[in-house]
């Protein structure tokens, strides 16, 4: 840090240490350190705890590369807000490294992914991916999603007796769910820990869709575009906004759209994105 100090221009005159006294100006305070910059709040939303390897921590750039069990890698970010910790005991931030097992909360700052806590382990960690499916494999139980966080397909391992349930909406929940919903384009969100060699084994997946469900929106949109036949609508019961595509030909409703207005729409999950099949305005 570099301190400012005042400079005082002096006459050369002879003086008594008597007169020294009289004539010496009142001295102005030193200028006192500045408070460090508080930091900014820590990013809303969702988080997801990520299990894999530490690698490439670059303390410049305040980032790492997260090697994740089954595949994939994913660049996170962190800084003085991040918690690290090893084996349960908290570290300093300058104190992260390199680590075969880690377990890493993470949520997104913007588009990128930013560390909330840190967990270096000496035993293997668990971890989570949400995503949707690529691939299934029943000879050799192998999963392929395409993670969010991720920037490669991960493949994981679903053993039998694995629990793969629906959840969500009461309707499509309330369907039994299997690893027949392992499907191209099923959204899923996977609980895993680690095997042998760090590939990925699932203890639990979830079925958040399957193409063809039928799902029902109700909330407030918060973007339109009517030339595109876009819209993303926020909905109350679960905080989660969902863009929906819909024909404007076929509902003459949509002329009267604008965001903010509160629709009920229901719609059809085709494998990548949500369609309309009826939308009305409430």
């Amino acid at each position: 840090m570099v301190r400012l100090f005042p400079v005082v221009m002096l006459s050369i005159v002879a003086v008594t240490p008597s007169s020294l006294q009289a004539q010496t100006p009142e001295q102005a305070p030193l200028p006192s350190a500045s408070a460090p910059a508080a930091l900014p709040p820590l990013p809303p939303g969702k988080s997801t705890v990520i299990g894999g390897e530490i690698r490439n921590v670059d303390p410049v750039r305040d980032q790492f590369t997260l090697q994740v069990f089954g595949g994939g890698s994913i660049k996170v970010l962190y800084d003085e807000r991040t918690q690290i910790y090893r084996n349960g005991t908290r570290i300093p931030v300058r104190n992260l490294h390199a680590d075969n097992h880690a377990s890493v909360e993470t949520t997104l700052d913007g588009t990128k992914v930013f560390a909330l806590r840190i967990h270096m382990l000496s035993h293997l960690p668990q971890g989570e991916c949400q995503g949707q499916v690529l691939s299934y494999n029943p000879q050799t139980t192998e999963l392929t999603v395409r993670a969010a966080q991720s920037q490669e397909p991960i493949t994981l391992r679903v053993p039998a007796g694995t629990p793969v349930v629906r959840i969500g909406q009461n309707g499509f929940a309330a369907q039994q769910g299997g690893v027949s919903d392992l499907a191209h384009g099923s959204l899923v969100d996977v609980t895993f820990e680690s095997g042998s060699k760090g590939k990925g084994i699932a203890t639990h997946v979830n079925i958040l869709a399957v193409p063809g469900a039928t799902f029902i929106f109700s909330g407030n949109i918060s973007f339109l575009d009517t030339h595109t036949g876009r819209l993303v609508l926020v909905d109350p019961t679960d905080s989660q906004s969902y863009q929906v595509s819909f024909d404007p030909s076929r509902f003459p409703v949509s002329s009267k759209l604008h965001q903010g207005s509160h629709v009920k729409v229901t719609t059809s999950f085709d494998g990548s994105r949500y369609v309309a099949s009826d939308i009305t305005l409430e």
